[in-house]
């Protein structure tokens, strides 16, 4: 795991982000970290605060780690970034989905429907507490056009989780 920054808040703007590539190459220092410098970028022109950036190997064990670890008291949106697809070691969905309190198909669909290459996706998004999951592609150009469908929302789903999350229910 790579960590980069380790801020609790999302600064001005109360939107916060967190950023998670997933490859083995960029673990290795082997390949750039494109896509996750690309979705800093524009969550950051969007009006969100990055707040962390990291990095895990392939897998479902490193991503539903990190993934625990990054929405750990955390308000905002964890994009992560590569893994999605059909490669042997592509298993983002399913670590994902291993953490996930609900999922959110709607999100997940409007993210498919931007470019046909979309329909070989298996990205999914969803919530673990008060963050909202969105897994993209590894491709820069894809993980940040995918988002960009979902961005007119994803801002009013994060103060939702609040708004309406009471950990501790009332009544019976």
């Amino acid at each position: 795991m790579d960590r980069v920054g380790d801020v609790t808040d999302g600064g001005d703007s109360g939107l916060a982000a967190k950023v998670l590539t997933v490859s083995d190459g960029v673990v290795e220092g082997t390949r750039q970290d494109r896509s996750g410098e690309a979705l800093e970028a524009y969550l950051s022109s969007a009006g969100w605060t990055v707040v962390e950036r990291s990095a895990v190997a392939d897998g479902v064990e490193s991503v539903a780690g990190e993934l625990r670890r990054l929405a750990e008291g955390f308000h905002g949106i964890i994009v992560t970034t590569g893994g999605t697809g059909f490669g042997p070691r592509d298993a983002t969905p399913e670590g994902t989905k291993a953490v996930l309190d609900r999922e959110a198909p709607g999100l997940a669909e409007a993210m498919r429907l931007v470019n046909p290459l979309g329909r070989l996706s298996r990205g999914t998004a969803g919530t673990i507490g008060t963050a909202l999951i969105l897994n993209t592609p590894g491709s820069s150009a894809g993980c940040v056009e995918t988002v960009e469908a979902v961005i007119d929302v994803i801002g009013h789903a994060v103060r939702l989780l609040v708004d309406n999350y009471d950990p501790h229910p009332h009544g019976g």
